[in-house]
């Protein structure tokens, strides 16, 4: 396993800390990690994303997704039906165990979207950055440029 000092990159900026954060955790994961279900991640426009995660045996009903915060949790659980409990399997090689699988989402991501066909459950993601943050042209006064100031109650002109 290697290990790097992410130290010099904290010191040399500011506001990204989420971002050496996250080059954290993915640096300190667990390589056996679980890799059940499997998934893809798609984009499908500059800013917006499709996770399909393959849920063959999976209904509606044992699937659910949230959103917390900068987190997307996609979890099931197989609710045992009646016409289940009588079988008995010789191979079993679908695999219906419950899982959890978490997604770290970037600033302002939201999922708009999912759907569940054909044993594959898309989820649909877009980044909406609100009005405020976004960039914005600031006019730079000219020396010709005629100013109004106003000073206690009196209003002057500059020229």
């Amino acid at each position: 396993m290697r290990n790097f000092d992410l130290a010099p990159l904290y010191r040399a900026t500011v506001g990204f800390d989420q971002i050496a954060d996250l080059m954290d955790r993915v640096l300190t994961q667990d390589v056996s990690q679980p890799s059940y279900p499997p998934y893809n991640i798609e984009k499908t426009a500059e800013d917006a994303w499709r996770i399909s995660l393959a849920v063959a045996g999976f209904s509606t009903e044992d699937i659910a997704i949230e959103q917390r915060e900068h987190a997307l949790v996609v979890s099931a659980r197989k609710s045992d039906s009646e016409e289940e409990k009588g079988k008995t399997y010789l191979h079993r090689g679908i695999a219906t165990r419950a899982f959890e699988r978490r997604f770290t989402l970037a600033e302002h991501v939201k999922v708009v979207g999912a759907s569940h066909e054909n044993g594959m459950l898309h989820i649909d993601l877009k980044r909406e950055v609100p009005e405020a943050l976004k960039p914005r042209r600031i006019e730079i006064a000219g020396p010709n440029t005629v100013e109004t100031k106003v000073i206690e109650g009196e209003r002057t002109t500059e020229v």
